[in-house]
């Protein structure tokens, strides 16, 4: 619940809520793979791209034709289902992107 009047200064002005931020990355895109909490379905998630969400979602559907597997875009990481990272690396690399084999 939020004070909008007192009776000492009257109407309060509600401030604007701003956008979270997400953490900027260290220029490194990583790719892990990760079956938690999936039934032991595994999937890629790509972490330390520094997009806004526009562009994160593009490079997901890009991502999910050239590895030719579903996927979707959750906090600011990408996730393509299934063990697909070499190519994911091979694709990010030809778009110029410093790319890490992270994890198991």
């Amino acid at each position: 619940m939020t004070l909008v009047y007192s009776t000492e200064t009257g109407r309060i002005e509600q401030d604007e809520p701003t956008k979270a931020q997400r953490p900027k990355g260290d220029g490194i895109v990583r790719i892990q793979r990760e079956t938690k909490g999936r039934k032991g379905k595994g999937v890629c998630v790509i972490t330390g791209l520094d997009l806004d969400d526009a562009p994160l979602k593009l490079l997901a559907a890009e991502l999910k034709k050239t590895c030719g597997c579903g996927g979707s875009v959750k906090d600011g990481n990408i996730e393509i289902q299934g063990d697909v990272r070499e190519k994911i690396k091979a694709y990010l690399e030809k778009k110029g992107m410093k790319v890490k084999l992270a994890g198991g």
